[in-house]
C-alpha cells in the first residue's frame, strides 16, 4: 500500500465506529404536553416517582392509532397505570395545552381524545411548528375528573407522539 492508501484506510477504520454510532443511537427528542401537566412532565417533575420516562418526557412515541398513554412503547407503560397517583388539574369547560417540542417534525394532525371519543382535532397539512404548540380544546358537555390522550401524528412517518393528562373539568 502505498502512503494515500495507508491514511485513508486509517482514516476510514477510524470513523467507522462513528458511523456505527451514529446510525444505532435512538433519537434523544421529540414532544410532549408541558401544560397542563402531562403523566410524563409529572414524572420528569418529580411529582409522580416514575421510571425510565423521568429523563426523556419527549419520547413518548409510537405507531399512529395508539390509544393508550404509553402509545404502545413497552418502556413507558406505567404511563398507563391510571391508579399511580397522577395529579389532575382543574380546568373550566374549555382548556389550552400546550405541547413543548425538542424536535420539529412535519406534523399532520393534533389529536385530542376523553374516553376513547375524539373531542378535538387541528389539521397541520405538513407544516413544521415551532418550539412550542398551544391549542384550544373544547370539552363540550364532559364534567369531573378525566383523561385527556393528546396525539401528534407526524406527517413523514408512520409514528405519533402521545400524552396523557388528566384534569377534573369543573373543579
Amino acid at each position: 500500500m502505498n502512503k494515500k492508501q495507508k491514511l485513508a484506510a486509517a482514516l476510514g477504520a477510524g470513523f467507522a465506529p462513528v458511523l456505527v454510532l451514529a446510525s444505532v443511537t435512538p433519537a434523544s427528542a421529540h414532544g410532549y404536553v408541558s401544560s397542563p401537566p402531562s403523566r410524563q412532565a409529572q414524572c420528569a417533575a418529580g411529582t409522580v416517582s416514575c421510571g425510565e420516562i423521568t429523563h426523556e418526557p419527549q419520547s413518548v412515541e409510537g405507531p399512529k392509532g395508539q390509544t393508550t398513554c404509553s402509545g404502545g412503547n413497552s418502556r413507558f407503560a406505567e404511563l398507563d397505570d391510571d391508579s399511580k397517583g397522577w395529579k389532575a388539574t382543574d380546568v373550566g369547560s374549555s382548556q389550552e395545552f400546550s405541547w413543548k417540542l425538542t424536535a420539529r417534525h412535519s406534523t399532520s394532525t393534533w389529536q385530542y381524545f376523553v374516553g376513547g371519543n375524539k373531542i378535538a382535532e387541528v389539521d397541520d397539512g405538513g407544516a413544521q411548528p415551532g418550539e412550542t404548540v398551544t391549542h384550544k380544546v373544547d370539552f363540550g358537555g364532559l364534567s369531573g375528573k378525566q383523561k385527556v390522550l393528546a396525539v401528534w401524528n407526524i406527517a413523514d412517518t408512520a409514528n405519533a407522539f402521545y400524552a396523557c393528562i388528566d384534569v377534573n373539568i369543573g373543579g
